[in-house]
C-alpha cells in the first residue's frame, strides 16, 4: 500500500475513549463505525431469555463491531460493551464505505481482512465442535493468559460455551499441583 493510501486511510479514523462500563454497542441499534482498539478490553454479548451469552472478548491490536450491521444496515445482533477504560481508533460507517473511492486496491485489502475474520470464526466453531471443555480451556488459556487476570471469568466461560461451574472446575485442577 503507498504512503498516501495509508494516510488517506488514517486520516479517517478518530480517537475515542470509553470508560469502564460504558457501551460502544447496544442489540437492536445499527451499527454505525469500526474500531480498532488501542487499548482496553470490550466484551461482544447478547442477552437471551435466560442468560448472556458472550461472544467474543476483544483487546488491543482486534477490530470491534457488529460487521453485519455495519454492512447490511441491519439492527445490531450484539451488545459490545468497555470492561475497562479504553482508547480506540474508529472510522464512520460512511467513511469506511468510502475509501474504495479513495483508495485503488482497497477492495482486495478488505478482501483480506475479512477473510481474516471468516477464518478466525472457523477456527472458533471448530474448537467449539472438536475440542472438549478442557482442550478448549486449556487451548483459550495458552493464547489469552493475560485476559485470565482482567475479564469476569465468568465472561470467558460463556465465551467458551461452559457454564461457570464446569469452567471453575477445570480451572481448579489446572491450578493444583498434581501428586
Amino acid at each position: 500500500m503507498h504512503e498516501d493510501s495509508l494516510q488517506a486511510i488514517s486520516s479517517r479514523f478518530q480517537s475515542e475513549t470509553l470508560k469502564k462500563g460504558e457501551f460502544y454497542l447496544k442489540t437492536e441499534m445499527p451499527c454505525k463505525k469500526l474500531s480498532f482498539i488501542k487499548s482496553g478490553i470490550l466484551r461482544v454479548y447478547k442477552q437471551t431469555p435466560d442468560k448472556e451469552v458472550t461472544q467474543w472478548i476483544s483487546s488491543p491490536g482486534y477490530f470491534v463491531a457488529d460487521l453485519s450491521s455495519l454492512l447490511f444496515g441491519t439492527p445490531a445482533r450484539w451488545t459490545i460493551e468497555a470492561l475497562t477504560d479504553a482508547e480506540l481508533f474508529t472510522i464512520s460507517g460512511e467513511d469506511y464505505k468510502s475509501i474504495g473511492t479513495i483508495v485503488p486496491n482497497w477492495h482486495e485489502l478488505e478482501k483480506l481482512f475479512i477473510a481474516k475474520c471468516f477464518t478466525m470464526l472457523e477456527e472458533r466453531v471448530f474448537t467449539h465442535l472438536s475440542m472438549t471443555a478442557e482442550e478448549r480451556y486449556l487451548h483459550f488459556f495458552e493464547h489469552n493468559k493475560e485476559l485470565f487476570n482482567q475479564v469476569p471469568l465468568q465472561y470467558i466461560a460463556s465465551m467458551l460455551g461452559m457454564t461457570p461451574e464446569t469452567f471453575s472446575r477445570i480451572r481448579n485442577k489446572q491450578l493444583s499441583p498434581t501428586s
